[in-house]
């Protein structure tokens, strides 16, 4: 069965911002994918996001990281955000890539998933898997750094929806 992608939307942050936020988001897919390449002045940065404006203790996210030399485990549960990227350049100030692919968005019947690849060229990378404990469609996406730092200007992203073939 083929898919097909279709973008929904996409923005390249022209100054240094706090948050991006996609909203409005059509229910007709299967699934969603956002790719992003951000650039924050953290040194070990941590995207995140948020939907539909919940900021409850109601995500949990597992991941896997490896930078060539070691690798680690961690789990966060009961959260108030989703982890869907944690690289950790040796400069502050690079670009790293960000893929979220949101299972099944549109459904009411079951909580959501997200998995998520992040890294960088010096960093490493870091694989997540993460559940929003709500059984509500997928409307919006907000999405941030969880240390707080800005992403800069320069940051790219782009929201796709996937309908099967």
């Amino acid at each position: 069965m083929p898919a097909t992608y279709q973008p929904l939307a996409s923005t390249t942050l022209g100054s240094d911002q706090a948050t991006v936020t996609f909203s409005s988001i059509s229910g007709s897919y299967t699934d969603l994918i956002l790719v992003a390449s951000i650039r924050t002045v953290a040194s070990n940065a941590a995207i995140y996001c948020q939907f539909n404006g919940d900021t409850g203790s109601n995500y949990s996210n597992t991941q896997l990281l490896g930078n060539g030399s070691i690798a680690t485990s961690g789990r966060q549960s009961n959260v108030s955000q989703l982890r869907i990227g944690n690289y950790s350049p040796s400069a502050t100030d690079t670009f790293g890539p960000v893929i979220a692919n949101f299972q099944d968005y549109s459904n009411t019947v079951t909580n959501k998933t997200v998995i998520s690849r992040a890294g960088s060229a010096n960093g490493g990378l870091v694989a997540e898997a993460c559940l929003w404990r709500n059984t509500a469609a997928i409307t919006s996406i907000l999405i941030g750094e969880e240390s707080g730092s800005n992403m800069r200007a320069g940051s790219t992203f782009t929201l796709y929806g996937v309908k099967a073939g």
